[in-house]
């Protein structure tokens, strides 16, 4: 119960990734907001009692994340514990050359401007509960090129990554900490397809030295971490969750896992 009594607010929670954060935090005590698109997914997660709170949000414009900062901050009795989870990966996203304007600024748009403006709002609301943390889902893709590619997605989360840093920083001395993790691919619906594809697969796996995907509640645990005090000495960082990838200066395929 490393969150006991602390209260989080969790943006992407109707998403499988956010799904599992949400039930990570309550189960280690936290009472959690849960923010995201899909009412259903949300009241599924009131119905399970993983979340104390919920609210259908729109993060792209700053009237709605003002209303949400300050709606959740009403509804738990302040905010300790900020996790940034909402994120898109567009099928338009491609390299450079191909991907069209629209598609860049619909990535930016949800991927950066969202997080840019719930932490403009959540960090007073932070600074009124006397500190908290901050944890943001990055990607691999903010520290490692792709051959498989998405500009519009990598740039987004490079600038997360960057701006993690900046604001640990700056508000290191209010008591809140900033972190990001960076996961590669999970086993979430687009992930498990993949692996379904196994042309697609076999271009992949011989880069994951563990020779799989990562699972939902390895990244709840890992941001679970961030939000507790267990890393009240950690801020400015961002955690790789990539089974190796990241480690191997050539890879190949070492078998075992799925053979």
């Amino acid at each position: 119960m490393q969150l006991k009594g602390k209260r989080a607010l969790v943006t992407g929670a109707s998403g499988e990734i956010g799904h599992a954060i949400v039930a990570r935090l309550a189960r280690d005590g936290a009472q959690v907001a849960a923010a995201g698109r899909d009412r259903t997914k949300l009241e599924a997660l009131a119905t399970e009692g993983l979340a104390a709170h919920t609210v259908t949000a729109d993060l792209g414009n700053a009237g709605g994340c003002e209303t949400l900062i300050a709606e959740a901050e009403r509804a738990l009795g302040g905010l300790d514990v900020l996790v940034n989870g909402a994120g898109v990966l567009l099928a338009e996203d491609g390299d450079v050359v191909e991907t069209p304007l629209e598609a860049w600024d619909e990535t930016l748009r949800v991927n950066l401007t969202s997080v840019f403006l719930v932490c403009k709002y959540a960090v007073p609301a932070l600074i009124r509960a006397g500190g908290g943390s901050v944890v943001t889902l990055a990607s691999i893709a903010a520290h490692r090129g792709s051959v498989f590619p998405q500009i519009a997605y990598t740039a987004s989360k490079g600038a997360l990554v960057a701006m993690t840093r900046e604001m640990a920083v700056r508000h290191a001395r209010d008591g809140i900490r900033f972190n990001a993790v960076s996961p590669s691919l999970i086993a979430t619906e687009m992930g498990r397809s993949l692996i379904q594809q196994p042309e697609e697969w076999a271009k992949r796996r011989p880069f994951v030295p563990l020779g799989r995907l990562g699972e939902v509640e390895e990244v709840a645990a890992a941001v679970a971490y961030f939000a507790s005090d267990d890393s009240a000495f950690v801020t400015g960082t961002a955690q790789l969750l990539d089974g190796g990838i990241s480690a191997a200066y050539v890879a190949s395929d070492l078998g075992k896992p799925d053979d």
